[in-house]
């Protein structure tokens, strides 16, 4: 497993490689997603963080996740244009991923060693959300109910 953040990588729903040294003396918000779930609300939010602090060093990337109750129905075909239609997103998305289980990506179980959940490891439902730090430190990690509006205090901070 990797030991730094910028050593990490992730799909693009088209399958190119997203190389998280990209994103060297940037604020990332990682989150998994899922369009179907009743949080998806939150696409909103995050967009919202997303246009208002871009320009500013924020980076948020959302992970499509089906592993909880089939709510992300969607392929990497269809996943970006329906995230777009029905939430108005343009942060960048990634190919689908697996956040739990033996065939979890890279960035999640990195993520989770990093900053483990309440009582165990694992996510435990969809829009579980992440801060990483400018300098490639996990900061923060944040329950799935916790709004992206919720979050700003500590972007600001950060930033």
């Amino acid at each position: 497993m990797s030991e730094h953040f910028y050593d990490l990588s992730a799909k693009t729903p088209a399958g190119k490689t997203i190389p998280f040294s990209a994103f060297k003396g940037k604020l990332v918000l990682v989150v998994n997603t899922a369009t179907k779930c009743g949080l998806a609300p939150q696409f909103e939010g995050l967009e919202a963080l997303h246009q208002r602090y871009k320009d500013r060093g924020l980076v948020v990337l959302g992970f499509p996740c089906d592993q909880f109750a089939g709510q992300e129905p969607e392929s990497n075909e269809t996943v970006e244009e329906v995230c777009q239609i029905n939430h108005g997103v343009h942060f960048q998305l990634t190919a689908k991923t697996n956040v739990n289980g033996p065939d979890t990506d890279p960035v999640f179980k990195y993520l989770k060693k990093k900053l483990p959940g309440f009582l165990v490891r694992r996510i435990k439902w969809n829009f579980t959300k992440f801060l990483v730090t400018k300098d490639g430190r996990p900061y923060k990690r944040y329950a799935p109910t916790t709004t992206p509006a919720a979050i700003e205090k500590d972007i600001l901070k950060l930033l």
